[in-house]
């Protein structure tokens, strides 16, 4: 399997590698406190870490709901905790124009999962060098993801990562098949497992998306014993309190517990 080079560390190597911040930048104040906390988290367990929030949320269930501050105040946000923390950071684009003013920021482009089979976006993504992270829609199986990794490499980038985020298989929930983190390492490339996404319930209150983040720890445990790579988590100071995706978030005060157990289940399997 391809190991994918990020600063002075790898993403797929013998590390465990979390993608983790709040769902979406509400405030600097929630920035900085979450980017603090993790690092400090990360950097005492031995854990290679990637700051990650979204600038905007382009696929929320109601016209009402909150999205971010948007690209350009959003990326100058991200821009001071990555110099401030010395962090990498990820982040969503959405469309094919973003890709070039967002890579002058982001370590890794995220391709969200309802777009992840949007040619231009990969293509934009793929040509300006970055790492590319593409979630798999829920509506797809894993074996699917492989034409999308070939739209990619086509364009000349072979930094590429997956990631799982649970299935749609009935009405308003999400399943997680197991099977797909083994299926897409096949593909060559390091599989994520995002954690938080994965106990979501789309549209579940109606006009939001609700969830259960009691379950999230199984889940990220599960992942670890299957082999997956890398894990993904939504973290916030005060999750009840937060404007996007709250009920499926993880607290900050919760989070060091969790990643240990985690790398360890890592380690395990190593």
């Amino acid at each position: 399997m391809k190991r994918i080079n990020l600063r002075d560390f790898e993403i797929g190597g013998d590390k465990l590698t979390i993608l983790a911040g709040p769902c979406a930048i509400e405030s600097m104040e929630i920035l900085d406190e979450t980017a603090q906390g993790l690092k400090e988290i990360t950097k005492k367990l031995g854990i290679n870490f990637v700051f990650k929030s979204s600038f905007d949320k382009a696929n929320r269930s109601s016209i009402t709901s909150f999205r971010g501050p948007g690209m350009e105040k959003g990326l100058e946000m991200l821009s001071v905790i990555k110099e401030k923390y010395d962090l990498p950071i990820v982040t969503d684009i959405h469309t094919p124009e973003q890709a070039e003013p967002v890579a002058k920021v982001a370590d890794i482009l995220q391709i969200p999962a309802f777009l992840c089979r949007q040619t231009d976006l990969l293509v934009a993504a793929a040509k300006t060098g970055k790492i590319v992270n593409i979630k798999k829609g829920q509506f797809l199986a894993p074996e699917q993801m492989q034409p999308l990794i070939k739209k990619v490499e086509d364009s000349g980038n072979n930094n590429i990562l997956l990631t799982d985020r649970g299935t749609s298989f009935g009405y308003n929930n999400l399943v997680v098949d197991f099977r797909g983190i083994s299926i897409m390492q096949k593909f060559g490339y390091p599989v994520v497992f995002d954690a938080t996404h994965s106990v979501q319930l789309p549209g579940a209150q109606g006009n939001c998306s609700g969830g259960d983040r009691t379950f999230v720890p199984i889940l990220a445990k599960a992942a670890m014993a299957v082999g997956a790579n890398v894990l993904f988590f939504e973290i916030h100071p005060d999750p009840d309190s937060a404007k996007c995706d709250g009920p499926n978030m993880v607290a900050l005060k919760d989070a060091e517990e969790l990643f240990k157990t985690c790398k360890d289940i890592f380690e395990l399997m190593k």
